[in-house]
């Protein structure tokens, strides 16, 4: 996804962005996540003058997860707000300005991917959950609480170590 200083600068009004990244490579590692669709770009950069450029839009994309408490698959669309702004330098050093506003770019031309990429990795669901109320997995039966697992067992679901099974009765 290249982006061209002097393109946006010489463009009659806003310049859009629209394509899709294939992102499934960024959480090979998360054995919770099973799918990603492709990352949907609908960005617009506009010229600010003297070498700047504002890049807004939204990006898009599809996660199949597993539920981090009861492992039941789940389904979530992710909606992400992108706002960067970018300068163009002509040091070979990259700098910041002053407040942070802007990121330093040299060339006329750069790679604006990896700056998608890097706000869908900040926005994958650490632990998802498939609702707020998921109690999880009962401990003894391994069956979903949420859909009405009993985990006792005669009522006592208490252990107790056999050492000191003598002093259970003690209060008594």
């Amino acid at each position: 996804m290249q982006l061209f200083f002097r393109k946006v600068a010489t463009s009659d009004g806003p310049f859009p962005i629209r394509e899709s990244l294939n992102v499934s490579e960024l959480v090979d590692d998360r054995a919770d996540v099973t799918a990603v669709s492709p990352l949907e770009t609908d960005l617009v950069a506009v010229s600010l003058g003297q070498g700047l450029m504002s890049v807004e839009g939204t990006l898009t994309v599809g996660l199949d997860m597993l539920c981090s408490r009861c492992l039941s698959p789940m389904h979530e669309d992710l909606k992400i707000e992108f706002r960067e702004r970018f300068k163009q330098t002509s040091s070979s050093v990259e700098e910041e300005d002053e407040e942070g506003d802007f990121i330093a770019v040299t060339e006329d031309s750069f790679d604006i991917a990896p700056y998608c990429e890097e706000l869908f990795v900040l926005h994958v669901p650490f632990a998802p959950l498939c609702s707020e109320d998921c109690q999880g997995i009962a401990p003894k039966t391994g069956q979903n609480w949420s859909i009405g697992s009993d985990d006792s067992n005669d009522g006592d679901t208490e252990k107790i170590d056999p050492r000191l099974a003598g002093l259970k009765d003690f209060f008594k």
